[in-house]
Formats: structure tokens, sequence, C-alpha cells
């Protein structure tokens, strides 16, 4: 197996997939060398691998490489910095378009954030293992998404369930995602297809109790 094919595997994919869980777009050059060092971050952990490895398993020359990106820290900045602002606008979509339905929303939500984890697992193996290796700002940063998409959630479930405050939705809330964002450590023994259907079943009983 190549570098690349231990990256792809290590993402869960052929090497085809995209970064971006709202809307398929041509990737550049620089896309296809960032899904490469998440890969490699995601199989090896961040300190394992260097930027030479990077290179090499992109097929570019050091300098080149410094083109697109000034370090490791700017590469896992840039994969999880635009990941964390399309969920955020995805969730906030989804709410928007079935306002005043919680049920349908919540349905919704757990969709979204299901196909989002089935797209990019190397990505939530980067947030679980990797996000203190930021600086403080770009951390920071995340963590405030972040948690603004949590409210989304907790929106919901406050709307949908009347005897939970925001304190005990933000512990469900966090616990579904704990669910759907298991997908860097699932096995391809089930199709695309099926683990979708138990992952958004799974979520949603956990949410309606």
């Amino acid at each position: 197996m190549t570098v690349d094919q231990q990256a792809a595997a290590a993402d869960g994919t052929d090497g085809t997939d995209r970064l971006d869980p709202v809307a398929p777009r041509r990737r550049s050059r620089r896309d296809e060398i960032l899904q490469i060092a998440v890969g490699l971050f995601a199989a090896r952990g961040y300190h394992g691998v260097s930027m030479d490895d990077i290179g090499a398993a992109a097929g570019v020359t050091g300098p080149a490489l410094y083109h697109h990106f000034a370090g490791k820290e700017a590469m896992l900045a840039a994969a999880l910095i635009p990941v964390s602002e399309e969920l955020l606008e995805g969730g906030r979509t989804r709410v928007a378009e079935h306002s005043g339905d919680a049920t349908t929303v919540l349905a919704s939500l757990i969709e979204f954030h299901v196909e989002f984890a089935l797209a990019n697992p190397a990505v939530i193996a980067l947030h679980l293992h990797e996000l203190d290796r930021l600086p403080e700002e770009p951390r920071r940063r995340i963590r405030r998404l972040q948690r603004l998409y949590v409210e989304e959630w907790v929106a919901v479930l406050t709307g949908l369930r009347r005897e939970l405050d925001a304190a005990e939705a933000r512990v469900l809330a966090h616990a579904a995602f704990g669910l759907m964002n298991s997908t860097p450590f699932l096995g391809g023994e089930v199709d695309r297809d099926r683990r979708a259907a138990l992952l958004r079943a799974a979520a949603l009983a956990a949410l309606h109790g």
C-alpha cells in the first residue's frame, strides 16, 4: 500500500472524498495536499508526520509545499476551521428550512451530521486527538464555532422536549455527537448506507429518550 493509499484508508475513503460537507467543488492542488496531510495526521498522529513526509506523499518538493502552507499548524487549522464553519452553516440552514417543526428539524440535523461524519472520519479524528496542537487563536475560534453549532441543537431539543433545560439538552447533544462521530473507529464490514441508517437511528433514539 502506498503512502497515498494509507492516507486515504485513514480517511475511510478511496482517496476521492472531500473536506467540504456541504457542496462539491473542483479540488485545487492545495486541497489535494491538505487531504493527504489530514490522512497522514489521522493515521500516524500529528507528531508522527513531518513536512517532508507530506511532500513525499503529495509528490511535491519542500519549497512547493511551503508555497501552499506555512507549516503543519497551518495545515491543521486549514482542515479544522472551514469544517467547523460549514457545520455551523449547514446546521443553521437545516433549522431554517424546517422552522416551526422541531421533530423534522431534529431528523434533518441528524441526517446532516451523519453524512458529514461518514464523509470526514479523518477530520473527526484530528479534532478528537490533535485540536490542542493549534495555537490559541485558531483553537479558540474553532471551539467558538462548535459551541454555536451545539446551541442550534440545544434550541431544537428544548423546543421538542419541554422537560429539558438547556444544560440537559446540551448533555444529550454531546452524547449524540459521540455516537455520530464514531466513524473513525468503524470498519467496512457494514456498507455505507446501512452505517448511515444505524447512526441516524441511534442518535434519534438517544435524543428522543
